[in-house]
């Protein structure tokens, strides 16, 4: 499948009075389809957006419906072009004053990442509501009916409002900036390590535990330029014995590095010395920590203004990838950078 993103638009009919939700498909498992009835193994991004909201006719008691194609792909082959489509899309929707909310069905492994760069770049006045399916929709018992279900109920509501991107999964409600895809399979995969969940649907209306938080600092689209321009970051996974030659390797090719460290953001005296030349050579350097909670304080254990690094707070690996990345489009100033680190 391309990755290449592409737009195809379709308004569903329905009662005028009802609100309208659009809804921007990317593929992903709750577009998949199995070979066979009994196989395990599927192909994401196989159906297209008509076909998944005729799959479940409960939503035209809900809302009026207008389907965008944006890209059908497995979210493992996400890219900052979709990205850029995506956000692009999302503004002008909410600026689109017919339009009450937005839903965007994606596959669940970087679902948390397009998530959080929407957060970033597109933070819509209106509810945006990203959802995904750990079963794909061929299976003997899908789950991407009742999210998707359960995500155009959300969108439609106005206590979604101005909480920028949610995430709705198994009838749990998530913020992008803490949601974490958390089991490799199951339908309850997804949680908030840290912050926890920030409600739960009953039945079509949203049950929120408290105010909406903050919209974080935003990086408008029309000053990041074309998605190839935009600054490489990589991710170093710290493990026993990591040696200094992968991360040499890497500031030789990208504009920065995040380490998922082990702990809190510690990894071999090889690889933190080798980070450490990277950052000398102007490489922005973010230690996160691989064990998927938790806080990665400054100075801890690493003296961090010695070493010229950026400590990623409570941000996962993944997360710290995409600030950095937006970051380094306005300053490469490592006191600069963890004050955007600080504040996001």
């Amino acid at each position: 499948m391309s990755t290449q993103p592409h737009l195809s638009a379709r308004t569903a009919s329905s009662d005028d009075s009802q609100p309208l939700i659009a809804v921007l498909a990317t593929g992903g498992t709750i577009a998949g389809v199995q070979a066979a009835a009994t196989a395990s193994s599927y192909v994401a991004g196989s159906i297209s957006v008509e076909q998944l909201m005729a799959s479940v006719p409960q939503l035209a008691g809900l809302a009026r419906l207008r389907t965008e194609q944006v890209a059908n792909v497995g979210s493992q082959n996400m890219t900052h072009a979709v990205w850029q489509a995506l956000a692009a899309r999302v503004d002008m929707l909410d600026a689109d004053d017919e339009v009450q909310g937005i839903v965007i069905t994606h596959g669940t492994d970087t679902l948390e990442e397009t998530a959080f760069f929407l957060g970033l770049t597109a933070p819509a006045r209106k509810p945006l509501v990203l959802v995904g399916a750990m079963r794909p929709a061929t299976a003997l018992s899908p789950d991407g009916p009742a999210n998707l279900y359960a995500a155009v109920a959300l969108a439609r509501h106005r206590l979604a409002k101005g909480r920028g991107p949610l995430v709705v999964m198994n009838g749990d409600i998530h913020a992008a900036r803490d949601v974490q895809k958390v089991a490799a399979s199951g339908i309850n995969a997804f949680a908030s390590p840290n912050g926890g969940r920030v409600g739960v649907m009953v039945g079509v209306d949203p049950l929120f535990h408290g105010p909406a938080q903050p919209a974080p600092e935003r990086y408008p689209l029309d000053t990041l330029g074309p998605a190839a321009q935009w600054p490489r970051v990589a991710i170093v996974h710290a493990h026993a014995d990591l040696q200094a030659d992968v991360v040499d390797a890497l500031a030789a090719l990208y504009d920065g590095l995040v380490l998922a460290g082990v702990g809190d953001g510690n990894a071999t005296d090889a690889a933190i010395d080798a980070l450490k030349r990277a950052a000398a050579q102007g490489v922005a350097v973010v230690r996160a920590s691989r064990t998927g909670s938790g806080y990665v304080g400054r100075g801890a254990e690493i003296d961090d203004d010695q070493a010229g690094f950026v400590a990623a707070g409570d941000l996962s690996p993944q997360k710290a990838r995409v600030l950095l990345m937006l970051a380094l489009t306005r300053t490469r100033d490592p006191a600069r950078l963890q004050a955007i680190f600080d504040n996001r």
